[in-house]
C-alpha cells in the first residue's frame, strides 16, 4: 500500500514532518507531493489546492481519499513509528482531536514562525518530495535540505 501526501511545501513545520517521514519510509510506502509544485494541478486535477492548503490530503492506492490527522495517522503507521497517534483516532477523542487539528492547520504558519522562526518557507524548495511521477522524469531523486545546514544538500 502506497500513501501520497499532498503537503504544503511552504510551511516549516510541514516539512519537518515529511522531512521525519520520507527518513523512516525504508519501504517506499509513502509519496510526498508538495501542493506549490507547478505541475500540481496537471498531474492531481482531483485535488483541489486551496482544500488542500486548509486541511492535509492523502491518497491511498485504492483511490481513497484522507484527511487531517486519518492521513498523519496512516502515514506515520505505514513507517512504523508513532504508533500512539492510534489514540486519536479513538471516536470520542476523535472529535476533539480533529477539531484541535484544524485549529493548528488554520494557524500553523503563527505557530511555525513561534516554534521554528519562520512562518514561511520559500527558501526550503527544492523541497523534500519524493513524487515517484516527478522522480521518473527526472531520473534520480531529489535532494533534500541538510537539517544541520539548511544551505547545503545530501
Amino acid at each position: 500500500m502506497t500513501l501520497t501526501i499532498f503537503y504544503d511545501g511552504k510551511c516549516p513545520l510541514c516539512i519537518a514532518e515529511m522531512r521525519q517521514l520520507k527518513a523512516y519510509d525504508n519501504g517506499c510506502k509513502l509519496n510526498l507531493v508538495n501542493i506549490h509544485e507547478d505541475d500540481f494541478n496537471d498531474q492531481f486535477p482531483h485535488i483541489d489546492v486551496k482544500k488542500a492548503n486548509r486541511i492535509l490530503h492523502g491518497q491511498l492506492d485504492s483511490g481513497e481519499l484522507l484527511l487531517g490527522l486519518d492521513v498523519t495517522h496512516r502515514a506515520w503507521s505505514l513507517v512504523g513509528k508513532h504508533k500512539w497517534l492510534t489514540i486519536l483516532r479513538w471516536p470520542v477523542i476523535r472529535i476533539i482531536a480533529d477539531t484541535v487539528y484544524l485549529l493548528f492547520a488554520r494557524y500553523r504558519n503563527r505557530i511555525s514562525q513561534l516554534l521554528m522562526g519562520k512562518s514561511n518557507c520559500a527558501s526550503c524548495l527544492p523541497d523534500i518530495s519524493h513524487n515517484k511521477q516527478a522522480n521518473e522524469r527526472k531520473n534520480h531523486h531529489e535532494q533534500i535540505p541538510s537539517e544541520k545546514n539548511t544551505g547545503e544538500y545530501n
